[in-house]
């Protein structure tokens, strides 16, 4: 589709190939140094991080030891801590720097999305991340542990516990950006609720499958992930309707998807 001269800004000038390599340069230097910053922030507090990461393993109702099986383990797992940690901090950062790039290209009216699109995909991680660690995480833990025979002792690596911990936080969190997706393109004419609705099957059976991908290899995990990500469908369904401009929507969700 393309832009009329009205609709874009007084200021904007051609770029060529050369002058959009040195931005995108930039930016991506701007985003390691902020993940390089929160990273180092977030090792000055890795062992409080360590802590609040050990925590759901207290409330079990099954003695479950940490131990540590590598003389550097400990180290390394602080420096796993304070890079996936220094990630997570920097969302809303590198959030900011990918729309700065792409947002010249763009509408007026499209351009307006950025504070919102910046807040939401950083309310979306971390409630993501809150659901992970509050719900998800206790939940397989308590499974997990309590599957044995009586007299076996649950002495777990830290290397291995804290991996599974994080990949959860992660997973969930980005899963949670679902919604944020469906906005998009929905705005971009690409998504369209008709279109969602339609082929829910689907989007079920896909839905299960990423589960199991990006999950620890046991079946509690995978439904407990598989629970939110059919609500989250919902509510993408719900985004979606409202993303969608008043023509459009009056019209019937026209769109090249809809069928």
């Amino acid at each position: 589709m393309t832009k009329s001269k009205t609709e874009l800004p007084e200021d904007n000038k051609e770029m060529d190939f050369l002058d959009h390599l040195e931005e995108l340069r930039w930016r991506l230097i701007k985003c390691l140094l902020t993940i390089a910053v929160m990273t180092c922030l977030v090792f000055i507090f890795s062992d409080k991080i360590l802590e609040w990461l050990i925590l759901p393993t207290q409330k079990l109702k099954v003695a479950m030891t940490i131990q540590v099986l590598k003389i550097q383990g400990l180290l390394m797992l602080k420096f796993s801590i304070a890079l996936l940690g220094g990630i997570a901090l920097s969302l809303p950062v590198l959030v900011y720097q990918i729309w700065a790039f792409i947002s010249p290209g763009l509408y007026h009216s499209e351009r307006r999305w950025g504070v919102g699109l910046i807040l939401g995909v950083t309310f979306s991680f971390i409630l993501g991340a809150v659901f992970a660690y509050f719900v998800m995480i206790p939940y397989a833990l308590e499974f997990l542990i309590n599957v044995g025979a009586e007299g076996i002792a649950r002495n777990i690596s830290i290397e291995y516990y804290a991996k599974f911990v994080m990949q959860l936080l992660l997973a969930t969190g980005l899963i949670f950006q679902m919604p944020v997706v469906a906005f998009i393109l929905t705005r971009m004419g690409i998504l369209t609720p008709r279109f969602m609705r339609r082929y829910w099957r689907y989007a079920v059976m896909i839905i299960v499958i990423v589960a199991a991908i990006i999950t620890p290899p046991d079946p509690v995990s995978m439904i407990l992930m598989s629970i939110p990500l059919l609500l989250l469908y919902e509510v993408s369904i719900v985004v979606s309707r409202l993303a969608l401009p008043i023509k459009k929507s009056q019209e019937g969700d026209a769109s090249p998807l809809a069928g």
